[in-house]
């Protein structure tokens, strides 16, 4: 992007859009970062109207420390050498002898120090993105350019350790992606930085810019892969050469193969769904994951779709079995046809070619899935996922009229477990952000407005988990609100999918109504063209389709509720979450 693009980006905003203001941390002039970053973000937010403002000049630590004052969504920092220690930039006048070294490195070391605690202290609903220094060190030291002093491998080793620490809440850059992006030898401008104060050039500026703005907004990570399995998962066509035959290692030339099964058994133990799409014979696939060498085992793979016929029905009836949209899912195949033919019968699907004979390609394709899947933090919840799923073809089964059996559920053993104090479970916001057949509204937050909404005197905060005798499905539901004068006001609720058909529903407005000890419960309900399971759930309790918000009076709730069998827990103190 160029600076007259950013500044069209900038121009274009909406007006009259909610803000979303991002605070530029950083020791020099900001100039071309600061419009950069205020328009990559603006690219990323089109609903919102995105201020960047920047600290003092040379406070980098004090524009930190005082950032809460702002109140800004989130926070870009932009740390360089010379903010440790202005004797390692450019523009001081502070000789760097032998002699001053050790207070140069000592000086750098309590500044991280200082900059860390800042860090930690900030409010948990700022997001914080922490670009570690990107320039090098001057050339100020006694050894050549070629060998590291003692001195840069110290501040090396204090960087580390401060980026190690901060990385529990922050967002730090992989340098070595931003080594890649932008090269080094094309970062920095000495002549700007000692006129205009800004020591990056436009091209760096404009690419670190848009690293931080994607840390500040991260994507959601898809949530399921679907593979094929000849020359993909491994090398060799399985029903021509037989299961023992199939290789995925050095000696059968097919390395890439198990570089890509070690990607995808730990996107598995991550939480991602995996399903196979193959054209085979089901028992020879059977076969195949027998053999116990093979990185991905059966157990990490549901559903398995081995037959002759079209993948893309193949793919539709996996996407129905997990109960998500194909914009959620990846495809990988060695063939353009498939993939081709499988995007056009499931539009979104995320398509990717396996090269099997071109090794760079190949390595980009594992990075590709990487930054597709990619997340912060793997919870228990993750864990969990492929079994609830598995456990759920046992639900349909005693499907009856489209509701379970009396029985079933009276059988089931069911608990739920309703948390009043969980406001720092991420899984919160992941579940109400990701969540679409039943959600009150399908209205999305930004991370730093979701935690100002829970954080208010009057707010209301529920997380529900569900677990019965054929194992948990860890948090399936989350209900945010406000307690009313007349009323409990319900501005969130969403339920995964795969808590469906349980009634769990109806005993979250039960808990609701018992204990607030509310009268009514108001819900701005909006229908949109993916939460049709909300609304006819609302229908069963109104007698009528709501098409807006409404208020559901505690006596209608109790005539429409039909018998509750689960076991019902209370928390009031929330659980830690890493």
């Amino acid at each position: 992007m160029t600076v007259t693009e950013a500044l069209k980006v900038i121009r274009a905003a909406p007006g009259s859009a909610a803000e979303y203001h991002v605070l530029l941390a950083c020791g020099f002039t900001p100039l071309h970062l600061q419009t950069f970053l205020t328009a990559h973000l603006q690219t990323k937010l089109p609903a919102r109207k995105v201020r960047a403002s920047a600290g003092l000049f040379g406070n980098l630590a004090g524009t930190i420390e005082s950032a809460a004052q702002s109140e800004p969504q989130g926070i870009a920092i932009a740390l360089e050498w010379g903010d440790l220690d202005p004797r390692l930039g450019y523009r001081s006048a502070g000789a760097v002898t032998p002699s001053v070294v050790p207070d140069i490195v000592e000086q750098a070391r309590e500044m991280l120090e200082r900059i860390a605690a800042a860090i930690e202290g900030l409010p948990a609903g700022i997001r914080v993105a922490l670009s570690l220094p990107s320039l090098p060190l001057p050339p100020f030291f006694h050894t050549a350019g070629t060998q590291e002093s003692q001195a840069e491998l110290l501040l090396e080793r204090d960087l580390m350790e401060f980026a190690s620490r901060c990385a529990a809440r922050a967002a730090i850059v992989n340098r070595r992606r931003l080594d890649e992006e932008a090269p080094c030898a094309a970062r920095h401008d000495l002549k700007s930085e000692l006129i205009a104060g800004l020591p990056y050039t436009t091209v760096f500026a404009d690419a670190l810019a848009n690293t931080l703005a994607r840390l500040l907004t991260p994507a959601a990570p898809k949530k399921g892969l679907i593979t094929d399995l000849d020359n993909t998962l491994w090398h060799g066509i399985v029903g021509e050469i037989g299961p023992a035959e199939v290789s995925w290692d050095l000696a059968g030339h097919g390395q890439i193969h198990c570089l890509y099964q070690k990607v995808v058994a730990s996107l598995a133990e991550e939480g991602v769904l995996i399903g196979i799409s193959s054209k085979n014979d089901p028992n020879v696939v059977a076969r195949a994951f027998e053999r116990r060498d093979l990185l991905l085992g059966a157990d990490k793979v549901y559903p398995i779709e081995a037959h002759w016929n079209a993948k893309s029905g193949s793919i539709k009836r996996i996407l129905a079995t997990w109960n998500i949209g194909a914009d959620s899912v990846v495809f990988v195949d060695d063939s353009p046809m498939e993939l081709a033919e499988a995007v056009e019968a499931n539009p979104g699907l995320e398509c990717v070619l396996f090269p099997t004979d071109d090794y760079g390609a190949g390595l980009r394709m594992l990075r590709r899935l990487r930054d597709l899947f990619g997340k912060e933090r793997v919870s228990k919840d993750d864990a969990i996922r492929l079994e609830s799923i598995r456990r759920a073809s046992v639900v349909r089964e005693n499907i009856e009229g489209g509701e379970l059996s009396e029985a079933f559920l009276a059988n089931a053993d069911a608990v739920i477990t309703a948390n009043f104090a969980d406001a720092e479970n991420p899984r919160a916001l992941e579940l109400v952000n990701k969540t679409n057949q039943f959600n009150l509204n399908g209205r999305r937050f930004e991370e730093a407005d979701w935690r100002r909404r829970v954080a208010r005197p009057d707010s209301i905060l529920v997380t529900v988990a569900y677990a019965d005798k054929f194992g948990p499905l860890g948090t399936i539901a989350v209900i945010e609100g406000a307690r009313g004068e007349d009323a409990l006001h319900v501005s969130a609720w969403v339920m995964s999918c795969r808590a469906f058909s349980r009634r769990i529903e109806h005993q979250c407005l039960r808990l609701l109504f018992d204990a607030f000890s509310a009268g009514a419960i108001w819900f701005d309900f909006v229908p949109t063209h993916r939460n049709g399971p909300t609304r006819n759930f609302l229908t069963s309790l109104m007698g009528t389709a709501p098409e807006g918000p409404f208020t559901l009076e505690r006596a209608r709730f109790d005539e429409a509720c039909p018998p509750l069998h689960h076991k019902v827990e209370i928390l009031k103190e929330s659980e830690v979450y890493g």
